[in-house]
Formats: C-alpha cells, sequence, structure tokens
C-alpha cells in the first residue's frame, strides 16, 4: 500500500518545495509549477485506475462476465497508457494491483520469465504483455 502511494506523494512534495522556492519572485509560476505537480501525483496514484481486485476474484469473474484481467501497478506509465486510452471502456475490465495482491504478481512473474511487467492482460485466459489499448479494446464483449 505505501509503494503505491510513493511516487504521488514525491510529486507533491517537490512540487511544493519549487512552488515554494519561486513564490517569492513569481507566485503566477508557483501555482503553475504546484499545479503540473499536482496533474503528475494525480496521473500516477492508483485513484486513476477502477477498484483493483484480487487476483483470485479476477478470475472468477472474468469466467463469468468474460472480461479481460489486466495486471497493473501504480506508477508505470504503461499502465497508464493502457488506462486513459481505454477511457471509459476500463470500467468493462478486471484491475489487478500486482503491488497489493501477491498472487497477482505470481501469475504476472509465471508467465514473464520472472520479471513483473505490467500491463499484463489476460483474455480468455491467455496472457499478452504490454498490449497495444486498441487491441484491448477489441477484445471486449459487447455491452448488453
Amino acid at each position: 500500500m505505501t509503494r503505491a502511494r510513493t511516487l504521488p506523494l514525491l510529486f507533491l512534495l517537490c512540487g511544493s518545495v519549487l512552488a515554494w522556492a519561486v513564490f517569492g519572485e513569481s507566485p503566477g509560476r508557483a501555482a503553475v509549477i504546484l499545479l503540473v505537480f499536482l496533474l503528475l501525483a494525480a496521473a500516477h496514484s492508483p485513484l486513476v485506475f477502477p477498484r483493483s481486485i484480487g487476483a483470485e476474484e479476477a478470475r472468477r469473474l472474468s469466467a463469468l462476465d468474460g472480461w479481460p484481467i489486466v495486471f497493473w501497478r501504480p506508477g508505470c506509465k504503461y499502465c497508464l497508457r493502457l488506462r486513459v486510452r481505454l477511457g471509459r471502456d476500463a470500467r468493462r475490465l478486471h484491475w489487478v494491483d500486482i503491488w497489493r495482491d501477491p498472487a497477482g504478481a505470481a501469475a504476472v512473474r509465471a508467465v514473464n520469465d520472472g520479471d513483473e511487467t505490467v500491463p499484463t492482460v489476460f483474455v480468455a485466459g491467455r496472457p499478452h504483455v504490454n498490449p497495444e489499448p486498441a487491441w484491448v479494446r477489441s477484445q471486449l464483449l459487447p455491452s448488453a
């Protein structure tokens, strides 16, 4: 849990320090710096992603509804890229944070030669490492 919040907190801390350093010279510039770092912190926060569930629950739900499973971790730029490009369709996948779920991390290591390479997307039980967002969208079943 702490690792997931480390990068966003670092962005907030660095942004605050930089904004404070330039505040005396230019309050407007300080506000812009703080805003940029706030946006970076938000983008790397686990809050940007749909609610994470455990790997076992994701497998069970995927078997019922056919939705793909995405194994991800906070701070991963490729995971963020996938999430942003999927837009609202991201809610039609099961998301497993490998830093919160040891079984999820083990599943990713099992298909990536021991590495925790994310995003790893399981579609119909088959793993796909860092797939293109358009491909992932094409794998989604039509809405009922």
